[in-house]
């Protein structure tokens, strides 16, 4: 078994040699005003494999969401998940990494959320999505902004045809930018108040399996002060989703801010 420090040389090194390759992709979004980049075979593949063989098969203990908005499973008790699932999520959070994806995006003061709040593992089964969405715009406290997104996907032989995959929209979420939720593929996206993204429906009979990391910061991405809850919308052909999620995301946002924190989290996150 790896343990966390060769984990973290194995990321740190992969984002060092990928370097230009990163810097090219974020400067130059394509289809989209969201600034990300993806990078393949970020670990070994035996390693890689093992970390998926770890997801139960079912998604058994993991917290099931299901409404209009989204549909998928999420887990984030890593003390009682497997030891491989626990370090390739904590390994994100480590000092160095977050250093190394700092420089090389030029964005400063990030730091993790080792609370995962949002964050930790999900695995969607067929006919689970994500509607096309703004991530809400603070950690638990509010005392930080959320900055930028890491998903890291390990389900075997992915493809496009699978569905589940990871999409990115223009400014009027009428088009997406489709990037494959393949195998031992890290996207990082920045998020603000405009970064549209969302997950297609699974169409495949395995589970879409991926760990997720959140960086925060107290710098706001556009530089002026705001707030708000994940706030959805429907994809384009989903006229009602669209309509009632103008609605949905302003009462959601009205008790979010009325109440300010406590039970503050569980509707931000909804």
């Amino acid at each position: 078994a790896m343990n966390i420090d060769e984990l973290d040389n194995l990321v740190t090194s992969k984002l060092e040699n990928e370097k230009s390759n990163i810097k090219e992709q974020w400067c130059h979004p394509t289809g989209t005003l969201t600034r990300y980049f993806f990078i393949d075979d970020l670990l070994p593949v035996e390693l890689a494999h093992s970390i998926y063989d770890a997801f139960p098969k079912h998604g058994e203990k993991f917290y099931k969401k299901d409404s209009f908005r989204e549909r998928k499973r999420t887990y984030a008790n890593l003390t009682e998940s497997s030891p491989i699932l626990s370090d390739i999520t904590t390994v994100f959070q480590h000092p160095k990494i977050i250093d190394k994806i700092s420089n090389i995006v030029n964005m400063t003061e990030l730091e993790a959320d080792s609370s995962l709040y949002a964050g930790g593992l999900s695995m969607m089964f067929n006919g689970d999505f994500l509607n096309p969405h703004i991530d809400n715009s603070h950690d638990a406290s509010r005392k930080r902004y959320r900055r930028l997104n890491l998903l890291y996907y390990v389900t075997p032989d992915w493809t496009l045809e699978n569905g589940g995959n990871f999409e990115l929209w223009d400014a009027k979420v009428t088009k997406p930018n489709v990037i494959i939720s393949k195998f031992n593929r890290l996207v990082v996206m920045e998020t603000n108040d405009k970064s549209w993204h969302s997950v297609s429906p699974v169409t495949a009979k395995n589970s879409r399996c991926c760990v997720s990391n959140y960086y925060f910061s107290e710098i706001s991405p556009n530089g002026s002060q705001y707030f708000h809850v994940t706030s959805f919308t429907g994809r384009p052909e989903e006229k009602w989703k669209r309509a009632f999620s103008i609605f949905d995301n302003f009462s959601r946002n009205t008790i979010a801010k009325t109440l300010k924190v406590g039970r503050g989290k569980s509707l931000i996150n909804e």
